[in-house]
């Protein structure tokens, strides 16, 4: 299987998202340290094998139906334990409703996707990812100091880090909320995974990661940190996460993973065929957008930044292939349509854009 379909939909294309940038892996692969290099090849490898494994699927036009029926209202999650094994799901070690178990990253995957599914239900009426009560499953002890942490098209996958430069990839709750967004993002818009789309998809996933990072410690937008990461890094890195939204480029600056690439306007664009095209590099530039207008409208930014970002990646009209002029453009409308023509939520949304070079 390949990707869920929610009804009266079309197929959407199965996309390997990960949370990590080959970018920043690749850095760490020339490491002196040969731990670390190793650590980094590795990760670099099951992630091109994953990676073109969808897309032989996608080619093949291999789509699956819903694996179980559509829920009701209410998280439907289970957490399961690859047992630092590559073969999917593992061993089932916590259902829903389960008490929690003596690991603590099942316990902590198991509460961020509660958390993520709290926030598009109470913030936007979505019932799990799909609309439609899609159970939410997890795989945490992926493989062998496996750097990273993914969304397959089905479910969520977390590697426990190497232990230096990585730490376990349940620590933040926006990351586990990063990447079931690619799961919303999947069953809405379904943006292309490449060039200003795929920079676009990123950051969907950035977005409502922080979103939802905020939702659950009750932050406003001038208390939240607008990291993405935040204690993911060892503590021997020089860095405070792996994206920051508020001041891209700043995130880290490292003798091991190099220095943080992200723009914060297009005039720091950066044209590049590797990471299908920069997805993890130019999505610095919509989410600084993000930053600007939900710090002009101050008070919870789930509101009603999150409200206008929401509204434009489901509404209907914001193609697959879309462009950051076009999500700007379609953002503004939809700030209009909810809020009305002139008011605060349009100048928020016009300013925004114009700061990084989008008006």
């Amino acid at each position: 299987m390949d990707a869920y379909l929610s009804p009266g939909r079309t197929a959407a294309h199965p996309v390997f998202c990960t949370v990590v940038p080959p970018h920043l892996l690749d850095s760490v692969a020339r490491s002196a340290d040969s731990a670390r290099a190793d650590a980094a090849q590795r990760t670099l490898e099951l992630d091109a094998s994953l990676r073109t494994r969808r897309r032989v699927s996608a080619v093949r036009g291999i789509v699956a139906a819903e694996a179980d029926a559509p829920g009701g209202e209410g998280p439907r999650r289970t957490v399961y334990d690859a047992q630092h094994r590559t073969r999917l799901p593992g061993k089932k070690v916590r259902g829903e409703g389960d008490e929690a178990v003596k690991d603590a990253t099942a316990n902590r995957a198991y509460a961020g996707l509660g958390a993520t599914y709290e926030l598009f239900l109470k913030g936007y009426g979505r019932n799990s990812i799909d609309g439609s009560g899609l159970a939410l499953d997890a795989s945490v002890h992926y493989g062998q100091d496996y750097d990273n942490a993914f969304w397959d098209g089905r479910q969520m996958v977390f590697g426990d880090g190497d232990g230096d430069l990585f730490l376990d990839f349940t620590v933040s709750v926006d990351v586990i909320g990063h990447e079931l967004t690619h799961g919303v993002t999947q069953y809405t818009a379904n943006l292309d995974y490449h060039g200003q789309s795929g920079a676009l998809n990123e950051s969907m996933s950035d977005v409502f990661g922080s979103l939802i990072k905020q939702y659950s410690l009750g932050q406003s937008a001038d208390q939240a940190d607008w990291l993405i990461g935040a204690g993911l890094l060892g503590p021997n890195v020089s860095g405070v996460a792996l994206r920051s939204m508020k001041a891209p480029g700043t995130a880290y600056d490292d003798d091991e993973l190099g220095k943080d690439p992200q723009p914060a306007t297009m005039d720091g664009y950066v044209t590049t065929s590797s990471d299908n095209g920069g997805v993890h590099i130019n999505s610095g530039i919509p989410n600084h957008a993000f930053y600007i207008a939900a710090s002009e409208l101050g008070g919870k930014a789930w509101e009603r930044a999150g409200q206008i970002w929401y509204d434009t990646l489901t509404g209907g009209q914001l193609d697959a292939r879309a462009d950051f002029a076009d999500f700007a453009r379609l953002s503004v409308a939809a700030a209009v349509a909810r809020y009305g023509d002139g008011g605060t939520e349009h100048r928020a949304l016009q300013k925004a854009w114009a700061t990084v070079g989008l008006g």
